[in-house]
């Protein structure tokens, strides 16, 4: 026990050399760090603005307004799922004009198209009529006459070989799918399993339809237009077109993103500048950098040789802050970084200073008690906990709630809160208090 404040004090001395060149200009020796910057937000370093529109022709009137819900929380999973982080999505409707409105940060126009466009629309069709009754030289000659005066895919057309029926299974219909092998020969296939509602239906398509084809299309090209051999009741259907184990994973990964209930179409695209100019980013960072120096000034006034220290914990906070953000944008869990992003950080070095004042004044109490310096010290500590554990865990719940129903800038300042909050408490309980022992032993 003797020795723990010792390691703890190496460690915390470590620890700031290394926040300390993260955050140092990445030149000569410290070229390692060069990869190592914030990703910024929209508002903060622009990004790519794209507006797309929904075709609604085959969606009832009163299912439109659902649909175009779907199309939005579909593209907002599928750029969250890819990487983008805080997207803005919108949606627009004038008369029968049905838009969504796409704003991701930091990627271009090509990469932002790639995201949304790869987005899978599923859908399933059935045979009806067969085509011997027409009277063409071929079959494909048939189905491209279909497809010419119906606007059938033609895919479809020479796979099932008859006039074809788009059922009402789609994508939104799909739970979950994963990759799996074919226990026979051992090559890849896409696992679906449908909701309640899906099931129902699948199971409606399959019993209907024993002994002939049910193709399954994504985007208007046939995987796979398998024969039922008998009602598939249980909800769970395979998809096994001669996949490669990294195809299956492709398709299974945009399934799971969200299958689009509409077809859209790009209107617009264009390049989106930085919502905030550099003087509005510089005066933020002026406003943040004088509020920390207020506040060691008045924890130094207010509590002397303590207040120094809880100073320079507060300063190892702020670089060990600043680490994390830019360590994380080389994972796929990069903190985008934005105004109210900055506003939650902020916010949380207050938070930090907060858990030093309860613990430095429950010191003092115990120095009134007539209790050596020593002995204040852990009772400080131990008796300020409940409280700065209580405070903190309703800060989290906070983020939390923020984090899961929030959305776009609303989610930023609830990480970067959380971040705070959590990284606070390892402040005030382990860096300030190392500090503290080792002085006052």
């Amino acid at each position: 026990m003797k020795k723990s404040p010792r390691v703890l004090l190496w460690f915390i001395i470590l620890l700031t050399i290394l926040t300390v060149l993260i955050n140092l200009p990445s030149k000569g020796f410290l070229s390692l760090t060069r990869s190592l910057t914030f990703k910024k937000g929209l508002d903060l370093a622009g990004g790519t603005s794209l507006t797309l529109k929904a075709d609604m022709t085959n969606i009832a009137q009163a299912q439109r307004g659902k649909a175009l819900e779907s199309v939005k929380t579909v593209i907002d999973q599928r750029t969250n799922y890819f990487g983008v982080s805080e997207p803005l999505v919108q949606t627009a409707v004038s008369n029968n004009d049905y838009r969504v409105i796409v704003e991701l940060p930091g990627v271009n126009i090509d990469q932002a198209k790639n995201i949304i466009g790869t987005t899978a629309q599923l859908s399933f069709w059935e045979q009806t009529a067969t085509s011997s009754s027409v009277s063409v030289k071929s079959q494909k000659e048939f189905s491209s006459l279909i497809a010419t005066q119906s606007g059938y895919p033609v895919s479809v057309l020479l796979s099932l070989g008859t006039y074809p029926k788009k059922t009402n299974l789609g994508g939104l219909d799909l739970k979950e799918t994963s990759v799996g092998f074919d226990s026979q020969n051992g090559k890849p296939q896409v696992q679906l399993q449908f909701t309640g509602e899906g099931a129902k239906k699948f199971a409606d398509i399959t019993s209907r339809n024993v002994g002939k084809k049910v193709a399954i299309l994504e985007d208007q090209q046939v995987i796979e237009a398998p024969v039922v051999n008998q009602p598939i009741l249980s909800g769970d259907a395979v998809i096994t077109g001669g996949f490669t184990v990294e195809s299956a994973n492709t398709l299974s990964k945009s399934l799971n993103a969200g299958a689009l209930p509409v077809p859209l179409t790009y209107l617009q695209q264009r390049s989106v500048d930085a919502t905030l100019g550099s003087e509005s980013l510089l005066k933020s960072l002026f406003a943040g950098i004088l509020g920390i120096l207020i506040i060691i000034i008045f924890m130094t006034v207010l509590y002397g040789r303590l207040g120094i220290i809880a100073s320079i914990a507060l300063i190892i906070y702020t670089l060990l802050i600043i680490s994390i953000f830019k360590v994380s944008s080389i994972t796929p869990y990069a903190i985008t970084l934005t105004l109210s992003g900055i506003a939650g950080f902020i916010l949380s070095i207050g938070m930090a200073v907060d858990a030093n004042i309860l613990i430095f004044e429950r010191m003092k109490e115990e120095r009134r008690a007539g209790r050596s310096w020593h002995e204040s010290l852990e009772l400080g500590f131990s008796r300020a906990w409940t409280s700065i554990r209580d405070s903190n865990v309703s800060s989290l719940i906070t983020s939390f709630v923020l984090y899961q129903y929030g959305t776009g800038s609303v989610k930023g300042f609830a990480l970067t809160l959380a971040i705070g909050v959590l990284i606070s408490m390892f402040s005030a309980i382990v860096i300030t208090r190392t500090f503290l022992r080792t002085i006052y032993k």
